[in-house]
């Protein structure tokens, strides 16, 4: 049950007062003190952001859905049998299973980022970190031996205890899926997940396993990713594999893959090698759907991806956004620059996508091979203040350019989109970058920080104000627990396009105000050369990790 209300405050659902049509998908209230408290509620409590994401723009106010009631528990509101609720109020969990080493804790954490990219709140339970609070010093493989009475016991508790904490998630922070990360390889073990989570809580319940018998990938999982673990800190790489190669056997010794016709009532879906082929039961609803269609297209082999901005145009220089205006003489030599650096990169399954604009399919121009164009790429759509200068938007649309600094990240340029806009946009090629193992993306500013934000797991209130600066490849290896990062910047001068988050919203920096972007140095020289590219290059290096995944969590 939904039901809708409009803004109150003028006829249209608009300010009444605002040059522009201000479209944003912001609480039903138009009032400075309140959008203030509200911007300081967002520090302090990070749903926030994702509450918002429920509200959808209509063209005369705001439609707000508004689930009236949840699954009351051994049973769904609908009348439908428990656990195949299609309605949105009805929490989902999605429950991990597999031998270890099959890449659950990979597909947990792509699962988790991407559905938080979309806007659904989502949080991962991994039952390795909670064994490793409980007993903090790991002994040996013994530990997960079947016939260990005490080791059982703890698995136990470990199962209880989470998901006693995804109840509690959901009912006070307005979690919407929670990912259970574990093992699950019994069908007593799956029982009680049903019915705790579905006949005593009225949780929708759909099973995740992933199934691999190639050794090669096998092998690449266990010694890309568990020789790190905190389980095996003073232990040597010879002992780490022939405790942890033990540890799987223990686990095939009761292994029980799941079947339609012996658990004919569940939902799940079966990853077979890595994604050579799905298997899909029962699955419910929208956002089970779009799980199944998202997996299926994630694989869990090495990948490498390329993303860098345009080179500089001559908007760029004159300080202005959007457009389709060519290349600058700098960004020409970044582009040459560049295909030395692509060409030298010897990929055979390598492919470059640009977008449609001019300045991006110049930048690719010296690029051998076969490049691909997407209108997906194409930069954020600033609509009535196309062309303009930050300092022209100021003085013609002020008060719409303070609420864009409150909240850049669902603001909507009149006839325009908000990077909520372009996420939407954006879906397909992330679909389609989970395919492929190499791709050198060159697109723009706006459209690189909304895939950035979908590798590093960058909060909505972070997103908009990324630093991309142009001239400069970003180099991303995801890996089980966060992503590897490069910052390779080229020897080519350019200017600054990026504006910090201000202080005090609608305030303007000096060089915006008297619109005259800093232009770095020139540092180039003609190269022309792979070598002498090579010598010039300034790398940093790191990797993106969240506190809460230093260490590597193997399932219980």
């Amino acid at each position: 049950m939904y039901r809708e209300t409009r803004c109150t405050t003028c006829s249209n659902g608009s300010r009444s007062k605002q040059p522009l049509i201000h479209q944003s998908t912001l609480p039903v209230s138009h009032d400075a003190n309140h959008f203030s408290r509200s911007q300081s509620d967002a520090t302090a409590n990070n749903t926030y952001f994702l509450r918002k994401r429920k509200y959808s723009v209509v063209k005369f106010g705001y439609h707000v859905a508004i689930p009236l009631a949840r699954s009351t528990p051994g049973g769904n509101t609908d009348g439908s049998s428990p656990g195949t609720s299609s309605s949105p109020g009805t929490p989902h969990v999605i429950a991990l299973v597999g031998l270890p080493a099959r890449g659950k804790t990979y597909i947990s954490k792509k699962l988790s980022r991407y559905l938080n990219w979309i806007g659904i709140n989502t949080r991962v339970f991994n039952l390795g970190e909670y064994r490793r609070k409980m007993v903090p010093q790991y002994v040996s493989h013994e530990l997960f031996n079947p016939s260990n009475e005490d080791g059982i016991k703890l698995r136990e508790q470990v199962c209880q205890d989470a998901a006693v904490d995804v109840v509690k998630w959901f009912q006070n922070e307005e979690g919407e899926v929670a990912v259970f990360d574990a093992t699950n390889t019994t069908r007593k073990r799956r029982q009680y997940l049903y019915e705790f989570f579905v006949e005593k809580h009225g949780c929708n319940l759909f099973f995740v396993e992933s199934v691999c018998d190639k050794e090669d990938i096998i092998e690449n999982n266990i010694k890309e990713v568990k020789t790190t673990s905190p389980d095996y800190m003073a232990c040597n790489e010879a002992e780490v594999l022939n405790d942890f190669k033990a540890r799987i056997k223990h686990y095939q010794e009761q292994y029980e893959t799941l079947d339609e016709a012996l658990e004919p009532d569940i939902s799940f879906l079966k990853i077979f090698n890595a994604g050579e082929k799905v298997l899909v039961h029962k699955h419910v609803g929208h956002i089970q759907s779009r799980i199944v269609y998202y997996l299926m297209n994630v694989h869990i082999k090495k990948r490498t991806i390329y993303l860098v901005r345009h080179g500089e145009s001559e908007f760029n220089v004159q300080g202005r956004i959007g457009g389709d205006s060519d290349l600058s003489e700098n960004g020409i030599e970044f582009a040459r620059q560049l295909a030395l650096f692509v060409n030298a990169l010897q990929k055979p399954k390598m492919k470059v996508w640009t977008s449609w604009m001019a300045r991006a399919i110049q930048t690719t121009k010296y690029i051998n091979g076969v490049q691909e164009r997407w209108k997906a790429l194409n930069e954020i759509d600033s609509g009535a203040c196309d062309g303009m200068t930050y300092a022209e938007i100021q003085e013609k649309f002020p008060e719409d350019f303070k609420e864009r600094d409150w909240d850049k990240f669902s603001y909507r340029y009149h006839r325009g989109e908000s990077y909520e806009d372009l996420i939407a946009r954006l879906e397909p090629v992330i679909m389609e970058l989970e395919r492929q193992e190499t791709v050198f993306v060159v697109a723009h500013q706006a459209v690189i920080r909304c895939l950035l934000g979908y590798y590093l797991e960058t909060s909505e209130e972070e997103l908009p104000w990324l630093d991309v600066p142009l001239h400069t490849v970003v180099k991303l290896e995801p890996v089980a627990y966060g992503c590897k990062v490069q910052h390779i910047r080229f020897p080519v001068g350019c200017v600054s396009t990026y504006r910090q988050k201000p202080e005090t919203p609608g305030q303007l920096e000096g060089k915006y105000v008297e619109n005259t972007p800093v232009v770095e140095a020139l540092r180039h020289s003609p190269i022309k050369d792979i070598d002498s590219l090579m010598l010039k290059l300034e790398i940093r290096e790191h990797t993106t990790i969240k506190p809460e995944d230093t260490a590597v969590k193997n399932g219980c």
